[in-house]
């Protein structure tokens, strides 16, 4: 079965494998104590810590090791702020950060702090003079992705550090996405990562603070990893993590070439083979092997299920496939579809075999669900046409509202006007970005006695 969501968490890289089995019998012992069970662990400790940083691009003693790449951030956040903390309370960050950077402003707004979200473009990149423009006299730190989870983009990383560094604001950059591939380019501050993103075991975070950097830990802490993070040293994970990233580093640029071109066929042949079909992200500046592609007319949760019963492990920014039930702040922010959205992400080793296995049964499965949905295939134009149209979807979720939307379009004339009525918040998000798709007006939002109206006119 085809496992197409190494975004989320890449196979257990054999390297690793090896690694974490050797080091259960060698790393157990307790680093700090002088005892020769004890000095093992520890040079294997120092070991795995010089080959992370030299990964990373610092020095080993900037680099210590979380319980998590969350742990990571929320540290990295936490301790660049209250290091900082006489020169404000303020945060700039991007619209489409992991949702560990965007709970750490929230925190930090809750305990009388305040952040800026930095706007995207609908290829999902910041634009670094606006960046700038975030940066005040109280900010205290600055957080950019190298790379986006969801949709693959990179972010102008080189560029925004030279903006925050003159601004005299420390970058932290969320590297989890992209170290497996590279070092983060450019003049940045703080690094945080996961290596279960790269092939690496669970439960291992890297943070990376450069020397110079203002950082004093929150919390209690003790002698182990600098202060900086607290508790016994996972050393066969940790190990094993170190080990897995250099070995994937090794190989990547092969297998960036190599899955960059196995992407570019998914990019090219879905839209050619399901119809009202974006993909989003941008196009050159990516990751290589990650690919998002949004559906009209679908329902994502349904998508992935049938997906799933067809062999292929995929994963969704769409707001019903989400523990939260709301939708994607990324794709939000990026004012592209909400719902029916697919992130194929690519692991190593992935065969030209399974991907085009995959876009044989992609057709037919987006039919199926856009059938049992009710989906329209295609706009009928209406013998007496209306000059204007109310749709009610008031209780119905989306994809529902706007699958009533394309149904009725064809029945008003080229500028008439179509009305839809919804209480789904993807609705707010989802109408105008299927205005974008199908190039017609979306006039804008009214208020309703329930829910809200969302004006949509005829252009085609």
């Amino acid at each position: 079965m085809p496992y197409f969501d190494a975004a989320s968490s890449a196979p257990l890289h054999p390297v690793a494998r090896q690694a974490l089995l050797a080091s259960l019998d060698e790393g157990w012992a307790d680093p700090a104590r002088l005892y020769r069970e004890g000095r093992r662990a520890s040079l294997l400790l120092d070991a795995a810590r010089e080959a992370a940083a030299e990964a990373v691009g610092c020095r080993p003693d900037e680099l210590v090791f979380t319980s998590s790449g969350t742990r990571a951030v929320h540290s990295a956040v936490s301790g660049a702020l209250s290091g900082r903390r006489r020169v404000g309370r303020h945060l700039a960050l991007s619209a489409v950060e992991h949702s560990s950077v965007l709970h750490a402003a929230a925190a930090l707004e809750a305990d009388g702090g305040s952040f800026t979200e930095v706007p995207v473009g609908r290829s999902g990149a910041v634009d670094p003079s606006v960046y700038g423009q975030a940066l005040r006299a109280d900010t205290a730190l600055a957080c950019l992705q190298s790379a986006n989870h969801e949709v693959g983009t990179e972010q102008p990383v080189a560029e925004t550090a030279e903006i925050c560094a003159a601004a005299g604001v420390p970058l932290l950059v969320d590297a989890a996405q992209s170290l497996g591939w590279g070092p983060v380019p450019g003049r940045w501050s703080l690094l945080a990562a996961s290596a279960h993103k790269w092939g690496g075991p669970a439960g291992v975070g890297l943070l990376a603070v450069r020397k110079g950097v203002r950082f004093a830990p929150r919390g209690p802490a003790d002698e182990r990893e600098s202060g900086r993070a607290a508790g016994f040293e996972n050393i066969p994970a940790i190990v094993a993590a170190a080990a897995s990233l250099r070995a994937v580093r090794a190989e990547a640029a092969a297998e960036a070439v190599r899955l960059r071109a196995l992407v570019d066929r998914i990019r090219t042949a879905v839209g050619s083979l399901v119809p009202d079909v974006e993909v989003v992200g941008d196009p050159e500046r990516r990751l290589p092997h990650l690919v998002t592609f949004s559906c009209l007319y679908v329902d994502g949760e349904t998508l992935l299920h049938e997906l799933d019963r067809a062999g292929f492990s995929v994963s969704s920014g769409s707001s019903c496939t989400s523990s939260t039930l709301t939708p994607s702040h990324v794709l939000k922010a990026m004012g592209v579809l909400t719902e029916g959205n697919i992130r194929v992400s690519l692991p190593a080793g992935t065969t030209e075999e399974e991907v085009d296995g995959f876009l044989g049964v992609l057709p037919g499965v987006v039919a199926e669900v856009r059938q049992r949905l009710g989906a329209p295939a295609a706009a009928a134009p209406s013998p007496t046409p209306r000059a204007s149209l109310v749709v009610d979807a008031l209780g119905r979720r989306c994809p529902i509202p706007v699958i009533e939307l394309a149904k009725v379009i064809g029945e008003v004339p080229v500028g008439g006007t179509v009305t839809v009525l919804s209480d789904d918040e993807a609705a707010r998000l989802d109408i105008p970005a299927w205005c974008a798709m199908r190039e017609q007006e979306y006039v804008g939002e009214e208020a309703a006695d329930r829910g809200s109206a969302y004006v949509v006119r005829r252009l085609l």
